[in-house]
């Protein structure tokens, strides 16, 4: 990381610090979006599969296995690059911290309960890494398809290594470059609209842009998109203003790591900043 970044994202940093806040949900307007907060993002309470998922990433954190990486995100010089990379060092650049892969756990759950839908819901992953967040996502009922996409082989080998120790067998994994046409192809050819999406792929303002609007043309009222990294650079913060703005968006939640997008009209249109 060069020396123009690191400043940056302290600065941005800061602001946030600054201008977010907690309060166990007060200031929420919206008396559906308050219930939201308190029930996933300010509960404690924890699943019996999570210490197993935890303890999967503790064993990422450790192999030593070098892998043929292809890189197909932002970091790369030239796309498609080849690279080797450790496993230890994917786990710990690339996976999405405990604290908020657990909150995408209980937003699962929690749209789960509210729906009540006896197919199970359909949550999309961009960017599947070794497989932990993943796991979250399709682990708080095997009645969920998730269909999680990842550019490097080598590297989804590895994540379906991790839901096999799991015994989580919800879960399609589709290989290859991420692209906004391919995207759109595969949410085509889906018969259901999408309940969850999380989007951890390529961090360019383009991409990112591209990819929240595919996958907006197919939620529905009650459906929600994460953002993964919105202050990871300046055309992230670009890509996240930009969603923000959308006309088909109600309500956002900034809680820096990554953002939240609702659809629900019953929401009042407002962009909150948030700590976890």
């Amino acid at each position: 990381m060069d020396y123009k970044t690191l400043i940056y994202r302290a600065k941005s940093w800061l602001k946030f610090r600054l201008t977010a806040w907690n309060t166990g949900g007060e200031g929420v307007h919206s008396p559906y979006l308050f219930e939201w907060v308190r029930m996933v993002m300010m509960d404690k309470n924890s699943f019996y599969i999570w210490g197993d998922i935890e303890r999967c990433r503790e064993k990422m954190l450790q192999d030593g296995r070098v892998l043929r990486f292809e890189d197909f995100g932002s970091g790369a010089k030239e796309k498609g690059e080849v690279t080797e990379r450790r496993v230890s060092d994917l786990a710990k650049n690339s996976l999405t911290g405990k604290r908020y892969a657990q909150m995408l756990s209980r937003l699962v759950n929690w749209l789960g309960q509210k729906q009540e839908r006896k197919d199970g819901l359909v949550i999309v992953e961009l960017g599947t890494s070794l497989g932990i967040t993943t796991a979250y996502l399709a682990a708080m009922d095997s009645k969920n398809k998730v269909v999680s996409y990842e550019g490097c082989e080598a590297v989804a080998a590895v994540a379906k290594e991790n839901w096999k120790r799991l015994n989580i067998s919800n879960i399609e994994c589709v290989v290859g470059g991420i692209t906004a046409d391919s995207l759109q192809m595969a949410v085509d050819r889906m018969s259901e609209q999408v309940d969850v999406a999380f989007i951890d792929a390529n961090h360019t303002y383009a991409r990112t842009c591209k990819y929240f609007d595919v996958l907006a043309g197919k939620v529905h009222e009650k459906s929600v998109i994460v953002v993964d990294d919105i202050h990871h650079s300046k055309e992230m913060e670009q890509a996240w203003k930009a969603i923000c703005a959308d006309a088909r968006v109600t309500s956002t939640i900034d809680l820096y790591q990554m953002g939240l997008v609702f659809f629900d009209k019953h929401y009042w249109r407002r962009n909150y900043k948030m700590r976890l």
